[in-house]
Formats: structure tokens, C-alpha cells, sequence
């Protein structure tokens, strides 16, 4: 379950107004991107880009690093919408694994615990995939290089993990083998 298009913009701005930042164009650049990829890859456009737009929702309460992931989890079970949350959840761990988190441990461990169980729990399918590999792309004015983006999260954070690095790469191919296209095509980069 998930959000009309029109519901999830106004979560969104929403959201906006509880913690402003780039975060929110950030999210738009990866609707926007999950978008095109989705119609050319003989999936939900209309899913892919709410599932885009929200899965950053979690900023909504605050500038936490992991504590994003937990309280969009939470926001979005708490309002019925189960897709997004998983999605909420996933989008940081292309390789299901919590110890790769790029960024600041800041949960309780009872937030803790909740990522650990549902990230376990979850059924990862090409939507999941799909907002990592937008999530590897979306810059706050645009799209960027996915190399550029993860460089640059890599020097905001202080590292980042090889292998989740590699599978973002990995992401990228198996998305442009599904369309028959290259990435920055699909998404209009210029």
C-alpha cells in the first residue's frame, strides 16, 4: 500500500516545513527518476515515483542519520501505507545489511532493532532496488553522475562501504539492461 501521487506531494511538503533542506528536492530528483526508469522498465510508473518521493519521509522529524530510516518506517506504517515504509527502510541498505549504513548511528536501540527485524523480514523486489539506484543519482538540483554522488556522500560521511558501492553500480547495469538504454538517457540528464 502506498500513497496517491497527490497524497504523497502533499506529505512531502508537508514534511518540508517541519525540517527544511535539500532533502526534499533531493527526494523529488529520485520520484522523478524512479519515474522514467518504471516506465521503461515494464514497471508502476505511478508507484515508482511516490515510492521515490517518500523514501526520505523520515527527515520529516528531524536531521537524524539512521534515525531517518526508523522514523519513516514508523510514520508511514502509522498512516497504513506498508510499501513506503518497507521502502523507507530498504533505500539505505542495498545489501540488507545495517552495519553498511552510510552516515551516524544516532537510534535508540529499540529503533534499533525495529530495522534490524524489518529489514530481515523484508521481501526486497525491483522497487526496492530501483529507489537505491535513484537514491545513488538524486542530488538536491538534479540528477548527478553516480559516481559524483557517491563520492561526494562518501566525503560528507567520512566513507563508504565498497561493496555497497559496488552494488549501486551493479543497479545501475541490471536497471539500463532492463530498459535497453542508458541510465542518464532514461532520466533526461544533461
Amino acid at each position: 500500500m502506498y500513497p496517491t501521487r497527490e497524497e504523497a506531494e502533499n506529505l512531502l511538503k508537508e514534511a518540508e516545513k517541519c525540517n527544511p533542506g535539500p532533502w526534499g528536492n533531493h527526494s523529488r530528483t529520485a520520484a522523478h527518476c524512479a519515474e522514467a526508469i518504471a516506465a521503461k522498465s515494464g514497471m508502476d510508473p505511478e508507484k515508482a515515483y511516490v515510492l521515490g518521493l517518500l523514501h526520505d519521509i523520515g527527515r520529516k522529524f528531524g536531521k537524524r542519520h539512521l534515525g531517518h530510516v526508523s522514523d519513516g518506517y514508523s510514520y508511514m506504517m502509522s498512516l497504513g501505507y506498508d510499501d513506503a515504509a518497507r521502502i523507507c527502510l530498504t533505500h539505505s541498505f542495498n545489501e540488507n545489511d545495517i552495519s553498511k549504513y552510510v552516515g551516524n548511528f544516532d537510534t535508540t536501540e529499540e529503533e534499533t532493532a525495529l530495522i534490524k527485524d524489518q529489514l530481515n523480514a523484508a521481501l526486497i523486489d525491483d522497487y526496492d532496488r530501483l529507489i537505491q539506484l535513484c537514491d545513488s543519482i538524486a542530488g538536491a538540483e538534479g540528477v548527478m553522475d553516480q559516481i559524483a554522488r557517491m563520492t561526494d556522500v562518501k566525503i560528507r560521511y567520512g566513507g563508504y562501504d565498497q561493496k555497497k558501492w559496488d552494488t549501486n553500480i551493479k543497479l545501475r547495469k541490471y536497471f539500463e539492461e532492463k530498459m535497453g538504454e542508458d541510465l542518464y538517457l532514461a532520466v533526461g540528464k544533461e
